[in-house]
């Protein structure tokens, strides 16, 4: 079976979108920035770095210089799609950012966002 098309999508063409999704709901492109550094491991400048080079969303998270240990705790559905259920760690990923942009979508508070560990 082929890959997903998202792998081969550049992150710099979804970010908009997540940036975007939080504004509508008086959330900042700081908060976003916030999310995907603590999901990824990523600096400020290293998260501009992989927009201004157009990595595919595969490579961005290939590339990430560390997960989040607490990114196992994400969980609860997104698109349909229960995030802890996914079995290919590149989906499950790019899923469980997609849920945390949700929850800064719906107000969620960023400390309970960033999943403070047990």
């Amino acid at each position: 079976m082929p890959d997903h098309r998202i792998y081969g999508t550049p992150f710099a063409k979804v970010y908009p979108m997540y940036v975007q999704k939080a504004e509508r709901k008086q959330r900042t492109k700081e908060d976003v920035d916030r999310i995907i550094c603590w999901l990824t491991g990523y600096t400020p400048a290293g998260l501009a770095e992989q927009l201004a080079a157009g990595t595919d969303m595969e490579a961005f998270f290939a590339q990430a210089p560390a997960m989040h240990p607490n990114s196992a705790l994400i969980t609860g559905v997104v698109c349909g799609v229960r995030v802890e259920e996914v079995e290919d760690p590149r989906m499950r990923n790019i899923r469980r950012l997609d849920k945390l942009i949700d929850e800064l979508a719906k107000g969620k508070a960023l400390d309970k966002i960033l999943r403070p560990g047990p």
